[in-house]
């Protein structure tokens, strides 16, 4: 009587034990299986634009002052064009007589004002720097605008400003918006549209593809571009650093068909064709100046971006860096916000544009844009699973 009882009270127990081993390995099992990445040992590799302040160390190859009339820009936006070149694209742009960190602040200043220019570079050894073979020019020599900016049309434009660019069927695509005012609010800068210029010629003629226009106020108003499985992705927000990021899909020949663009809705779920108000929050805001990677051997994908936390109402903590996250799937879920880069490490930080030809390695490489003193560097971060 007494065994009968002891087993009848010991198979029960035994059975909890073992369904709370199962719930426990089962939860490491999953965790195992969701590894994130981890971006750390962040370094300065070279300077890429502009001319070496006194006492800087770093490798500069390109002198970009005295051979484009390029002195003082910023943004430094990656992508691949044909076989291994890449297409650079810049900012707002000051000529040769531009002084880095003129009485004490950052930011543009000098001659020969440009919205946006391009460089061009094959150069694959990024361990000493990136080498400019050329730049797209005007017929005086300076790197010329190819977006329209403020100067065709003063009372109306401010500038324009490349925000993505991506090659699909050996045509090259910018996406830029029209800003006509930087003070817009809650991190806002103030568009008319958003739209694309398109080059057949490997860069050398731009052309405004005006089919494809996002509204002053659209989800879309800058994005981040990558290609994978015969689409290009791209995640998008308002223009500015305040808002969240949304996700829509291209397929790759209807890059210039917006009424084919497909916008996800988490809600529901599925992507929903043309229907940009349809697109929900992939990524909490706020979000600024974004690229997009696949990286082929982790599996992941890799959003970095200008981050404040004074545009973020649940923010902990009052601070300024170019940050990340990743996730197994673009749809998500994506992983909490880490850092990359502080301003205790680099001062006025801003525009972390990732490098998209080292996608198989331990590495990565990004530009970094500093307002101080207003002009990009080449930068590379170690890349690994935890």
């Amino acid at each position: 009587m007494k065994t009968n009882l002891l087993l009848k009270l010991v198979k029960p127990f035994s059975l909890t034990i073992s369904l709370i081993l199962m719930w426990c390995l089962s939860g490491v099992a999953q965790k195992s299986q969701l590894p994130e990445l981890k971006l750390s040992n962040v370094q300065k590799v070279s300077r890429i634009t502009g001319t070496p302040l006194k006492g800087e160390q770093l490798p500069s190859p390109n002198n970009t002052a005295q051979n484009y009339d390029v002195g003082g820009t910023d943004l430094g936006i990656f992508w691949q064009m044909k076989g291994d070149k890449v297409g650079i694209f810049f900012g707002d742009t000051h000529g040769r007589e531009f002084i880095a960190e003129k009485d004490g602040k950052g930011g543009g200043n000098g001659a020969n004002w440009r919205s946006n220019v391009l460089a061009f570079s094959s150069d694959d050894n990024l361990e000493d720097g990136i080498t400019i073979d050329s730049m797209a020019l005007d017929k005086n020599g300076s790197a010329r605008e190819i977006c329209a900016g403020g100067k065709t049309n003063p009372k109306k434009y401010n500038t324009s400003i490349p925000t993505a660019a991506i090659r699909v069927n050996n045509t090259d695509y910018v996406h830029y918006m029209n800003i006509y005012d930087w003070a817009g609010g809650n991190g806002r800068w103030l568009t008319n549209f958003s739209s694309l210029y398109a080059s057949t010629d490997d860069g050398k003629t731009w052309t405004r593809k005006s089919e494809v226009t996002f509204s002053g106020d659209s989800k879309f108003s800058q994005v981040c571009y990558a290609k994978k499985d015969g689409y290009i992705f791209m995640i998008g927000s308002l223009s500015g650093r305040g808002g969240p990021g949304y996700l829509a899909r291209i397929k790759e020949k209807y890059m210039l068909d917006i009424k084919q663009y497909e916008y996800w809705n988490g809600d529901l779920k599925q992507w929903v064709k043309g229907d940009e108000s349809k697109a929900t929050i992939i990524i909490p805001g706020p979000i600024g100046e974004a690229s997009l990677l696949f990286h082929k051997k982790f599996k992941r994908w890799i959003i970095a971006y200008s981050y404040d936390s004074a545009y973020d109402p649940n923010a902990k903590s009052k601070f300024h860096a170019m940050v990340y996250r990743d996730a197994k799937d673009i749809i998500g879920t994506w992983s909490n916000l880490k850092i990359l880069a502080g301003v205790n490490q680099f001062k006025g930080l801003y525009c972390p544009y990732i490098y998209p030809l080292k996608d198989t390695g331990n590495e990565l490489y990004f530009t970094m844009s500093q307002w101080e003193p207003y002009n990009v560097f080449l930068m590379k971060v170690d890349i690994s699973l935890k």
